[in-house]
């Protein structure tokens, strides 16, 4: 039996190897892509990806997308809302199981299960518990390309972002960051290798800090509000 599966996409390299590792195996159908678009500016959700960029990275894929559009500053009570209304619409197109990228972050996974199983659906973790700095071997080995397109300036400067990454910055990351990235210190937009169809072309645009206070849920702590972004033009 095969299962309908819908990935969610964050145009980043996490979900392209998921997506990767998905279409090898053949218990699997993934016929869709999910991603969260902020209202205000059109850009993917803490990547900052443009959609005119998302809509051509996703045609290079070859894959229908479903673009849940959601405001800056949604609290989680409301996120959860909106996210569970277009579960259900999935579930009710015969979709089954929900892919996500992450690795190793138990609270965010547990987070998705609890609500997927609530209606219904069964959440799916392709990577999870690999090793991250053999999945980003893996990943250039694959021959996937990605530009760091937002970093955490808590943990990473300007210099980062704009990057390609290679062996080399693998190499050279902060002792303490993710070789991935899972902790949120940095994030990318992939735009070659073997899920594509052909390379997504792009033009590397300004950098600029961009500081999130106050956009935190109420009573959280610790939370870093003040990341770089390099703007990507389609």
């Amino acid at each position: 039996m095969t299962h309908k599966t819908f990935l969610n996409w964050s145009t980043g390299k996490d979900s392209a190897l998921a997506l990767y590792f998905l279409m090898q195996d053949p218990k699997y159908s993934v016929e869709k892509l999910l991603t969260t678009l902020s209202v205000e500016d059109s850009r993917v959700s803490m990547h900052g990806i443009r959609k005119e960029l998302l809509l051509k990275q996703v045609r290079h894929i070859g894959l229908p997308l479903s673009i849940l559009e959601l405001k800056k500053d949604i609290s989680m009570t409301n996120y959860g809302k909106i996210f569970k209304s277009s579960l259900i619409n999935l579930k009710a197109q015969g979709y089954t199981h929900s892919a996500f990228g992450d690795i190793f972050l138990e609270d965010l996974k547990q987070y998705r299960e609890t609500k997927l199983e609530s209606i219904g659906l069964k959440a799916l973790f392709p990577l999870w518990k690999m090793d991250s700095f053999t999945l980003m071997t893996r990943f250039l080995e694959l021959g996937f390309k990605a530009i760091i397109v937002s970093v955490n300036a808590k943990v990473l400067d300007d210099n980062t972002v704009g990057r390609v990454i290679d062996e080399d910055f693998l190499k050279i990351l902060p002792k303490g960051v993710d070789p991935c990235g899972e902790n949120g210190e940095f994030h990318t937009f992939v735009y070659d290798g073997p899920i594509f169809n052909k390379p997504v072309d792009f033009k590397i645009g300004e950098k600029k800090l961009v500081n999130f206070e106050g956009h935190e849920e109420k009573g959280e702590k610790g939370w870093d509000s003040k990341f770089w972004y390099c703007d990507l033009h389609p």
